[in-house]
């Protein structure tokens, strides 16, 4: 697809292709089956700039496009997608969120260290009853003066304990209007009365370490609310479009990750006394992997490209991240065909792949709430 790329796009992907290879790729099914949250890598990354790719440079960040993003996270993705998980929450999620609708004090304060990567940005929406219906939070957040006092428990957020993090959290201020009574608020290490629960033990996507967090009387100043109180649930929906391009574009790379995977295996492996890429059966399995995935990347360039034009993209996020999880986990399933029994084992990577497929469909929007946005934004 190189024709639609300006040589800066092509550079970057280029360099992030490189940091690939050298820095992910020869331990990446170590630290998945380890479960690490890869602190090194993301200190490299920072040190590159692609931990600010999107972010403005009087920041630190590299002032790149949502397609030079895409570009590099796909790569990355080809080598770990857990990477992807814990940058574009990072990225688009947690530092896209202050720059977008933090005061000038806020984005001075957390933006550099979030760019060169000292800092990991979360964002913390989830909850045991509030899923994909956020009306169901309970997290409470009340006014004591010059501070925010906040109680509740959330799930699934994608944070190391270990890391100095920068938390966009979501809870209510005003909980008798439901969606509109949700405020933001930025939480960091300094604040007292909160800490990391349970950790999961998932399926893939192992080295993006998954927690809950639990907030007792957590003290957070009132110069750490996101944005006007009670426009959270706004914030969270804009932000969640620009998410879901990344986690779109952590689909492709596993796609991708499985046609590259299972092509080479198909050229190298000998059955009925010929390559088994010489029988039709598996010509057409490549091209209807290779199919979907021109499409999917299509889709998604779109988005980006959309958003990188200042246009409404909800529905085509949308549209990319449905038809990019489905087709990771297509291509998937398709490679450990290809493989055969051996597919099935972790002596090949596209086990990891089938892994880290599946939970595409589900995070920042399961498959059917994007087509409930899809369906919502096609009849306006």
């Amino acid at each position: 697809m190189d024709y639609l790329l300006t040589d800066e796009q092509k550079m970057l992907r280029d360099m992030a292709a490189k940091f690939t290879a050298n820095e992910i790729t020869p331990v990446a099914a170590e630290m998945e089956k380890a479960g690490r949250f890869p602190h090194d890598i993301l200190k490299k990354a920072g040190e590159l700039g692609l931990m600010g790719i999107t972010l403005p440079e009087e920041y630190g960040g590299g002032g790149m496009d949502s397609v030079g993003y895409m570009l590099a996270m796909e790569e990355i993705g080809k080598g770990l997608a857990s990477l992807v998980l814990i940058m574009s929450t990072h990225i688009s999620l947690a530092a896209g969120s202050i720059h977008k609708f933090g005061t000038d004090e806020q984005k001075q304060k957390y933006l550099p260290d979030l760019c060169s990567g000292k800092k990991v940005g979360s964002f913390s929406l989830t909850e045991a009853g509030a899923g994909s219906d956020a009306a169901g939070l309970k997290t409470r957040a009340e006014r004591r003066g010059d501070t925010y006092l906040i109680n509740g428990t959330k799930q699934f957020c994608t944070l190391d304990p270990d890391c100095d993090n920068v938390i966009i959290l979501f809870a209510l201020t005003e909980p008798e209007l439901k969606t509109k009574g949700i405020s933001a608020f930025i939480i960091d290490k300094s604040m007292p009365g909160w800490r990391v629960g349970k950790k999961e033990h998932k399926l893939g996507i192992r080295t993006a370490t998954t927690s809950e967090l639990i907030f007792e009387d957590c003290e957070v100043p009132a110069a750490n609310l996101l944005g006007e109180e009670n426009q959270g649930f706004k914030y969270a929906m804009i932000a969640l479009d620009s998410g879901r391009i990344g986690i779109a574009t952590q689909a492709l790379a596993v796609a991708k990750a499985s046609i590259e995977a299972a092509t080479e295996y198909a050229k190298n492996r000998e059955q009925f006394g010929k390559p088994i890429a010489a029988l039709q059966a598996i010509q057409w399995m490549i091209a209807d992997m290779n199919t979907e995935y021109d499409a999917s990347w299509l889709l998604t360039y779109r988005a980006a490209l959309m958003k990188d034009q200042g246009l409404r993209f909800s529905r085509e996020a949308a549209m990319a991240k449905l038809k990019a999880s489905e087709t990771a986990s297509f291509c998937a399933d398709a490679a450990i065909q290809i493989h055969g029994g051996y597919g099935y084992t972790e002596d090949f990577p596209v086990e990891r792949y089938y892994r880290d497929a599946r939970i595409t469909r589900i995070y920042e929007g399961t498959s059917e709430i994007q087509r409930l946005v899809i369906a919502l934004n096609s009849m306006k």
